[in-house]
């Protein structure tokens, strides 16, 4: 439609888009924008045009450091960006944010929103590449969220603390939202199934989630007699230099100490038959959305003391944070979990309170698009 603003969104791959950004999109196209979605296409394009938005696939590779590979991958984006024009992209994740931010002032684009969703494994992890590649992604960093048209949105204020201590930004230019939101009719605060309690760790399984650290926890209380199964809900990402060796897993679950579910599209559920949701995530995480969705379930949590998680985890009100990579201290917290039905009934109940009055889908919505309108407000 004629004299409709334009918006671009650039996320990595297609099932986050559709988990973490589909319902933003939507709203966006109900205010006015036109709306299109560059990202890696594997699974979702039917739902994502189905949405009402342009699809534009590409062959962007997350982990790939080939550098021909990454020109190509430039080159393509910068011709997508030339070609649609918009007045505004929402670039997702350090990589995309690199990327379209480059993309975005080669084609003259007038509004930039710069979401870091955490700031990943290159800050987080202590392994040699990891420290390597810093300085390098740092100094991107630095040249793509500078600009009086960009903002930068990051979710928890550790983030926002460290890009204004590490001079990455200005603090003027950082916008708070935090997390992706939820919807909490969308998920049951029934009671747990009765049996034994069930504790779930629902992550992408990479290294730094803690899954390693999980496990082992695990593997102590049942060596221990503690009645209580644990489950790892989701699969290594194949994309990701820190997955969790497959074989790892599958030494755990053949001593019969975790369960492997694999990916699950019905996460209300899974979460609907938890007693407990764990994330010991030593990552450099944004704010989880898993945990605003056990939140949401009035589950209890246990997680790890590290920013992001300690945004919707309330030490003593709705869960346990314990220190990173301490197995000792995770089992200490789970096994207490298990054993209080009681007090994580209390705890969940606070849980979903707090989703309900700080982190709604809705509340997200709408302070994105004041992000939006910051720099593109004109008649539509």
């Amino acid at each position: 439609m004629a004299g409709r603003r334009k918006l671009l969104y650039f996320v990595s791959v297609d099932w986050y888009f559709v988990s973490h950004r589909l319902t933003l999109a939507v709203a966006a196209k109900a205010a006015g924008f036109d709306v299109w979605i560059a990202t890696h296409v594997m699974r979702h394009a039917d739902v994502i045009r189905d949405a009402g938005l342009t699809l534009i696939p590409i062959t962007l590779e997350r982990s790939s450091l080939d550098p021909f590979r990454e020109l190509r991958s430039l080159t393509e984006l910068v011709t997508h960006y030339r070609r649609v024009r918009p007045d505004l992209v929402h670039n997702v994740a350090v990589k995309p944010v690199v990327y379209g931010t480059l993309a975005a002032r080669s084609a003259r684009v007038g509004g930039i929103v710069n979401a870091l969703m955490g700031l990943g494994w290159v800050f987080s992890s202590d392994s040699a590449k990891a420290r390597a590649l810093r300085p390098l992604v740092r100094a991107a960093l630095r040249a793509s969220l500078a600009g009086k048209n960009t903002r930068t949105i990051v979710q928890n204020a550790d983030d926002a603390a460290l890009l204004v201590d590490q001079r990455l930004t200005r603090q003027q230019h950082i916008r708070l939202i935090r997390g992706s939101g939820v919807d909490p009719k969308k998920y049951s605060t029934a009671a747990p199934p009765a049996g034994v309690p069930l504790v779930v760790l629902p992550a992408r399984l990479l290294v730094a989630k803690g899954v390693g650290e999980f496990m082992r926890a695990a593997a102590m209380l049942k060596a221990e007699g503690i009645a209580a199964r644990f489950a790892l809900v989701g699969k290594p990402d194949p994309d990701n230099v820190a997955a969790v060796a497959r074989e790892e897993i599958e030494r755990f679950v053949a001593t019969g100490d975790v369960e492997y579910w694999g990916w699950r599209e019905d996460m209300p559920k899974v979460f609907s038959e938890a007693s407990v949701v764990c994330l010991p995530t030593f990552y450099g995480e944004g704010l989880p959305k898993a945990l605003l969705e056990a939140a949401a379930s009035a589950r209890a949590i246990v997680a790890t003391d590290v920013p992001g998680c300690r945004e919707i985890v309330r030490r003593g009100e709705n869960g346990w944070l314990v220190p990173p990579r301490d197995v000792k201290g995770l089992a200490g917290a789970l096994r207490e979990a298990i054993v209080r039905p009681d007090l994580c009934a209390r705890y969940g109940a606070t849980g979903r309170r707090i989703v309900e009055r700080e982190f709604s889908l809705d509340a997200v919505i709408r302070d994105t698009l004041a992000v939006y309108e910051e720099l593109v407000a004109r008649p539509v």
